[in-house]
């Protein structure tokens, strides 16, 4: 007859995963205790010739879309080195729909001589880098890419396993040793950032990085579990993670743009879910390690993307709808303090229930170009310059 169990034999069903979360918290604290203050921000001026002057869109056209692939959303331009003989590489996700099973990474490399864009390829599999990592993703979105100072490029993708893109992981891709070809890109993996001690889970990438003063950048992210909030991590000039802050208290705010007013005097221009439908803005005056909460801009805002962009100390564009309801047109404005823009100028506009969305920008070329989805089809790109007409 078999003999009852003392409490000291009766199994703990719950013990593993409270020694797991136990573990992720420490590692949480471990980072936060260890990690060194963010660097200052690097002072970039592509474009210090154009203050003052107006703007003339003077180029258009979509990107190549792979395929077999009917849908495309979320686009990310990367300026490419002065000795490439690319001037620009694009990158978007494609396949049936969002979310489909069959979305991929793809990228479109511009001929620095000719200004046209090449075939897309695909660089970014779920299956290919699921193996890789151990364990299988679902989903695949909002691809954002920089170049360190070996020139390499680093890839960061919104990547989910379970659930939706709540339960999103941001994963760190690096372009592999071998592949030095950017027309044949091959990219490997580096980790899944971590971001929460809940297994990284329901952090996202949208916007791209700011380039600090020691060759590193700082990524902005969010949080949308139940609760939206922004956030940062830093790299240091080879990819290599160093820490991680939040930026606002507000939980109704989600993928943050930054701009570098000084090297330590920052904003975060941010979507917003509030009630008001425009665009939020916070303040930093010591390099992102604490920050104030300011009124919302007068810019509408109907909770989608927007991205924000530097030409010069004090120039800076900004593109987002200019509607508190739908995504049927994209404008974008000009500002020299990131609070107070310009009168917009128009880079998509159509009938309700239209959408051009998810905007991003990137200078090469002594031009302004502009990316931005197309109907959910495909992607489209502007390139504008500025002329000697004063504003």
């Amino acid at each position: 007859m078999p003999q009852p169990r003392t409490h000291l034999q009766r199994p703990w069903p719950w013990l593993g995963l409270l020694v797991c979360l136990a573990l992720a918290a420490w590692e949480a604290l471990r980072w936060q205790a260890t990690a060194s203050p963010a660097p200052t921000a690097a002072l970039v001026a592509p474009a210090a010739h154009t203050v003052g002057k107006a703007w003339q869109m003077v180029d258009s056209g979509d990107l190549p879309q792979p395929a077999s692939a009917p849908a495309a959303h979320a686009s990310h331009l990367l300026t490419l080195p002065a000795n490439s003989p690319y001037a620009l590489a694009a990158f978007w996700f494609a396949g049936e729909r969002e979310s489909a099973p069959d979305v991929r990474i793809a990228m479109s490399l511009m001929d620095r001589q000719s200004l046209v864009w090449h075939t897309a390829q695909w660089v970014v599999d779920r299956h290919v880098m699921g193996a890789a990592l151990g364990h299988g993703l679902r989903r695949l979105g909002n691809p954002v890419a920089w170049l360190d100072a070996q020139q390499r490029i680093h890839l960061f993708v919104v990547a989910t396993g379970l659930g939706g893109w709540a339960a999103s992981r941001v994963l760190h891709l690096r372009q592999a040793p071998h592949s030095t070809d950017l027309a044949a890109l091959q990219l490997e993996v580096v980790r899944v950032l971590p971001l929460s001690w809940l297994w990284n889970t329901s952090h996202l990438v949208r916007n791209p990085p700011m380039p600090l003063a020691d060759g590193g950048m700082v990524l902005p992210l969010h949080f949308e579990l139940r609760v939206k909030y922004p956030l940062f991590a830093w790299f240091n000039d080879q990819g290599d993670f160093q820490g991680l802050r939040r930026i606002s208290v507000r939980k109704d705010v989600l993928q943050p743009s930054l701009l570098a007013l000084t090297s330590s005097h920052w904003l975060a221009l941010m979507r917003t879910q509030s009630m008001r439908r425009r665009v939020a803005v916070v303040e930093s005056f010591d390099a992102g390690a604490h920050w104030q909460s300011h009124e919302d801009l007068a810019l509408p805002n109907p909770d989608a993307a927007l991205a924000a962009f530097q030409f010069a100390p004090q120039s800076y564009a900004l593109i987002h709808h200019p509607t508190q309801q739908g995504r049927q047109a994209l404008v974008w404005h000009s500002s020299s303090d990131g609070k107070n823009w310009s009168q917009p100028m128009m880079v998509a506009q159509g009938p309700e229930g239209s959408e051009f969305s998810y905007p991003a920008m990137a200078w090469t070329q002594d031009s302004l170009w502009i990316s931005y989805t197309h109907q959910r089809t495909h992607i489209r790109w502007q390139r504008w310059q500025a002329t000697d007409q004063a504003r």
